[in-house]
């Protein structure tokens, strides 16, 4: 049967609406962390105790919403607890990838800047496709590898024009590589770990960050950052603070945003708003930086951006072909 065309139409403006808001708090977040992890303001060579602090922000949200029960008259914050053993053992591995996520994000945008961080992230497609066939044994069209293969070709001439503009560094692509990985991931898995909190959002976030709170303190430890906050002068500055805490607001909101875009949407749709944001933050970035690219540079954004969008293309086209076909008898259902 065909959706009404009424609920068709509120779906849709349901997911512009959340995909805005992605897109909004998404580029604020990128040019706070910025601003925290490499301004002279700040100073703080911590980007590991920066992302753990916006743990313990949205922690403390999700925390306070819990036994509020949500905001009178606009919400209901569903209830659970992220401290019981069955909770921590469905959750636990999405959480992981979430730190490590969240934390290659952080270090990639330390060392690269923000016109760069969209080439240096922009494998998650790839990733996407090769963990498709490691993990779930799904096959890939010709098609789409040639997109794949395309975005890998402009990531490569991205990375060859930074490095020409004097302006590359292989630890922050490094780190930039990384967290595509653990995104394509996080989205993947995300999708499977939703039914596990009944398919709440709120409960999701609340759990990735109550867990990456504890799964961050080994990691400042081994980047060596406990002799940095020892010796670091600015923690009685309220301005350093009202930085730290607009950071940690706006990673509370962009946690919950990604995992909602991924329930209204889907992870590979995820991926390509992601994309398509990214470019759109690449162009402010060189606005508000004042930086100046080549052509060849501005190609290899074009070129990641187009054959991602031509990769989703065809993988709609084939998912909508797969509909069609008809289900064989002995394959179906017996209820």
């Amino acid at each position: 049967m065909r959706e009404p065309r009424g609920d068709l139409c509120s779906r849709y403006v349901k997911i512009f609406i959340v995909v805005s808001c992605y897109w909004i708090i998404s580029i604020a977040t990128v040019f706070v962390n910025k601003t925290l992890l490499s301004s002279g303001s700040v100073s703080l060579e911590a980007p590991l105790f920066i992302t753990w602090f916006q743990c313990v922000v949205s922690f403390s949200i999700c925390f306070t919403l819990s036994k509020t029960g949500g905001i009178p008259g606009i919400f209901n914050f569903p209830n659970g607890s992220p401290w019981k053993l069955e909770v921590v053992r469905k959750v636990i591995p999405l959480s992981i990838m979430f730190t490590l996520m969240i934390a290659t994000n952080n270090l990639c945008l330390k060392y690269v800047g923000v016109a760069f961080y969209y080439i240096g992230r922009s494998l998650t497609t790839v990733f996407n496709v090769l963990f498709s066939w490691l993990l779930l044994r799904q096959t890939t069209s010709i098609r789409c590898v040639l997109c794949c293969a395309a975005i890998i070709f402009g990531f490569y001439l991205g990375v060859d024009q930074e490095s020409l503009l004097g302006s590359f560094s292989l630890v922050g692509t490094m780190y930039g590589v990384i967290g595509s990985l653990m995104l394509s991931l996080y989205s993947i898995f995300t999708k499977k770990v939703l039914p596990s909190v009944n398919q709440e959002v709120w409960l999701l976030s609340y759990y990735n960050n109550a867990y990456s709170i504890i799964l961050f303190l080994p990691l400042i430890l081994i980047n060596g950052e406990l002799g940095v906050l020892l010796d670091y002068k600015n923690f009685h500055s309220k301005y350093f603070w009202m930085q730290m805490l607009i950071g940690g607001v706006c990673g509370f909101a962009i946690g919950f945003v990604t995992s909602l875009q991924i329930k209204v949407t889907s992870p590979l749709t995820h991926n390509i708003s992601g994309t398509a944001k990214a470019c759109a933050q690449t162009v402010l970035a060189t606005q508000w930086y004042s930086e100046t690219k080549n052509a060849l540079w501005w190609t290899s954004n074009l070129i990641v951006l187009g054959s991602s969008a031509m990769y989703a293309r065809f993988k709609q086209i084939e998912m909508e072909e797969k509909s069609r076909k008809p289900v064989p008898e002995e394959k179906r259902s017996l209820v």
